[in-house]
């Protein structure tokens, strides 16, 4: 994003609400908000940490930070790529 109001400033959060909406929103009806905002969560966690994304060489987000700033290690055990 370089901030000078180009199209481009909002397409890569435009493409994570629109996988939210398709993976995770559209196939649960959920009762309450407490249950939307778990099942967000969950997702949301799920996105940064298991999905693997061609742009990082089809690892997790979570992976490829840690391995660029090593300096605060978080669980190593939740962030193994299978």
């Amino acid at each position: 994003m370089d901030g000078k109001g180009r199209y481009l400033d909002n397409i890569f959060i435009e493409r994570l609400w629109r996988t939210l909406k398709y993976e995770c929103v559209y196939l649960h009806a959920w009762e309450t908000g407490s249950e939307a905002r778990a099942g967000l969560r969950n997702w949301i966690d799920f996105y940064n940490r298991k999905r693997p994304h061609s742009a990082h060489g089809g690892q997790p987000p979570a992976v490829v930070y840690w391995q660029r700033n090593p300096t605060i290690q978080p669980d190593q055990q939740e962030l193994r790529v299978a």
